[in-house]
C-alpha cells in the first residue's frame, strides 16, 4: 500500500517548516539579548568591585573628620572659656581701678580748676 500525501499533510509540513524558520530567526535576537545581559552583569560586578573600596575609604575619612571635629570643639570650648575669663578679669579690673581713677581724674580736674581760678583771681588784683 502506498501512502499518498494529502493537501492537509503538505500544508502541515509547510507550516512546520515555517515555524522552524521562525524559531531560528527569533533565536538570534534572544542570544544577542543574552549576551547584553551578560555584559551588563559583568559591568555591574566590575563597578561594585571598584566602588566598594571607595566607600570604605570614605567611611574611614568621615570617621577621622569626626574625630578632628571633636578636637576642634574641645579647642573652641577652651577658647570660649578663656575669653569669658578675660572678660571677667577686665570687668573686675575696671570695677577695682575704674572708680578710683575716675575720682582721681575728678579731683585733679577740680584742683586744676582751683589753680586756674586762683591765677585769674591774683592776676585781676
Amino acid at each position: 500500500m502506498v501512502n499518498l500525501m494529502t493537501g492537509g499533510d503538505i500544508a502541515g509540513l509547510i507550516a512546520a517548516g515555517v515555524f522552524a524558520v521562525l524559531v531560528g530567526l527569533l533565536a538570534v535576537p534572544l542570544l544577542k539579548l543574552g549576551r547584553v545581559f551578560d555584559e551588563a552583569r559583568d559591568s555591574i560586578k566590575g563597578l561594585t568591585e571598584g566602588v566598594t573600596p571607595i566607600l570604605d575609604e570614605a567611611a574611614i575619612t568621615l570617621t577621622e573628620a569626626n574625630k578632628q571635629l571633636v578636637r576642634v570643639d574641645t579647642i573652641t570650648s577652651g577658647v570660649a572659656e578663656a575669653t569669658a575669663n578675660v572678660s571677667s578679669l577686665i570687668a573686675l579690673f575696671a570695677a577695682t581701678l575704674g572708680g578710683p581713677l575716675i575720682r582721681i581724674a575728678g579731683f585733679s580736674g577740680a584742683v586744676r580748676a582751683a589753680i586756674l581760678s586762683l591765677r585769674r583771681h591774683r592776676g585781676s588784683k
